[in-house]
């Protein structure tokens, strides 16, 4: 009987953490970089954002380097001159993310850092487990979350994989074409939720993959970050900083139009804006 009501109370708990994630706006921010190098001032930026305290920690989470140690080291190198809080290296696997102590510790920090890498590698581990919850409550609470390349991919709630559909086969693709069904999306955190974030952007000209997306999800805002630059998330305010640019993709488009033959995509009233270091808008 004890234990009924303990599970009640819990499953209680828990659709009411849902719901209140659901309807109130995040107290955190999101600091997205579109991978490459990350400037000693970009990194002085996004500690200004996260406003350690001297008692406050850092997480690293590695899971989408297929070298986790080494993407700890050179980020722990770069950033330990800038901070002197403790950098925490959690490496979570699939049997671990139930770890109390170590969902603690994202739960409790005031900076967490997703690595590049392979996006799908690390939504294997984290999506719909307890860890994915304690990222939600981290920032909830004003946790600054900040990922690169593969971490930047899957802050947004649909993930762009960097998987090309070809026919019936699912490579990496060069995405020479715009088209639908060709670009695999599959969930990501959520964090972002009104849009869908793409990364290297401007350096590996992926226009054609993000047009592809937009043409199917055309109620939503695409950005496309470029490297060495971060797009910052506080609330509804958008902030760009670093070296290069983000791209904005948007459409007065409210539904998915048929394709055509060999699912070319006609897709009208496009609005491409690119911001630079210091712009501010709002989220649509």
């Amino acid at each position: 009987m004890k234990f009924l009501v303990y599970f009640l109370f819990q499953l209680i708990g828990f659709a009411a953490f849902s719901q209140s994630t659901a309807v109130s706006t995040p107290k955190g921010t999101l600091f997205i970089i579109g991978g490459g190098t990350r400037s000693e001032q970009l990194l002085k930026n996004m500690l200004a954002l996260s406003k350690l305290k001297p008692t406050d920690h850092v997480v690293v989470l590695p899971m989408s380097s297929a070298e986790p140690d080494s993407s700890f080291y050179y980020f722990e190198r770069d950033l330990k001159p800038l901070c002197s809080n403790t950098i925490a290296y959690l490496n979570f696997t699939n049997k671990g993310v139930t770890d109390k102590r170590w969902l603690d510790s994202v739960r409790n920090a005031r900076l967490i850092f997703i690595t590049g890498g392979d996006q799908n590698r690390f939504m294997k581990v984290v999506l719909h487990t307890p860890l994915h919850t304690a990222i939600m409550q981290a920032y909830q609470a004003g946790a600054t979350i900040a990922g690169t390349s593969a971490g930047a991919a899957v802050m947004s709630k649909k993930m762009i994989t960097g998987q090309e559909h070809s026919g019936d086969s699912v490579i990496t693709g060069s995405f020479k074409k715009i088209h639908y069904d060709m670009v695999e999306l599959k969930e990501g955190l959520g964090l972002v939720d009104k849009a869908i974030v793409d990364q290297h952007f401007v350096a590996r000209s992926r226009y054609n993959r993000l047009l592809s997306v937009l043409a199917e999800n055309p109620t939503l805002t695409c950005f496309g970050i470029d490297e060495g630059t971060a797009l910052v998330i506080k609330g509804t305010k958008l902030t760009v900083t670093g070296s290069s640019q983000v791209i904005r993709l948007t459409t007065a488009a409210q539904k998915n139009t048929a394709p055509r033959k060999n699912k070319l995509v006609h897709l009208s009233n496009i609005r491409l804006d690119i911001f630079t270091q210091g712009d501010q808008f709002l989220m649509r």
